[in-house]
């Protein structure tokens, strides 16, 4: 039977990024997200939806999620989604959350100090879980060939 697992957020954190380290070094950050929806009902009213997400983050990926986000900032995460369950000591009751561990990040926004890195100020730093991230305030690096200018385009 085929499976899919993916998930693709962008919203604003809700809170600092809380960075801790697990007993063999690496690196966990938890953050939570806020990702709105906005709609129209059918008499033209507009409303507002928030949905909460809790998001976990490792390695490097988790390190520079603590350095450089902070509250109120703007992210973008791909990732899973991944069920965890356990027994409540308290009550003896089953309990279990999901959550999205993040694979991928893009920080959004301009840096702080008001300068942005591209004319949008979309992208301030990119990260992958396997490590390999570009130096915030750089361009993320390019793979294949390069987009053709307007000039370029011919129509």
């Amino acid at each position: 039977m085929a499976s899919f697992n993916k998930v693709i957020l962008l919203g604003n954190l809700t809170r600092d990024p809380e960075v801790r380290y697990t007993p063999k070094g690496s690196a966990v950050c938890d953050l939570g997200l806020a990702v709105n929806r906005q709609y129209s009902l059918d008499n033209g009213e507009k409303r507002e939806e928030v949905t909460y997400v809790d998001v976990v983050l490792w390695a490097r990926l988790a390190e520079i999620a603590g350095e450089y986000l902070k509250k109120g900032r703007p992210v973008f995460i791909e990732g899973r989604l991944q069920l965890d369950t356990w027994d409540d000591k308290q009550s003896g009751q089953k309990r279990s959350k999901l959550r999205v561990v993040g694979e991928t990040m893009q920080l959004l926004g301009s840096r702080p100090g008001g300068t942005s890195e591209t004319d949008e100020g979309a992208t301030s730093g990119s990260a992958s879980r396997s490590g390999s991230s570009s130096r915030p305030g750089a361009p993320p690096p390019r793979s294949g060939p390069s987009e053709p200018d307007d000039d370029d385009i011919p129509f």
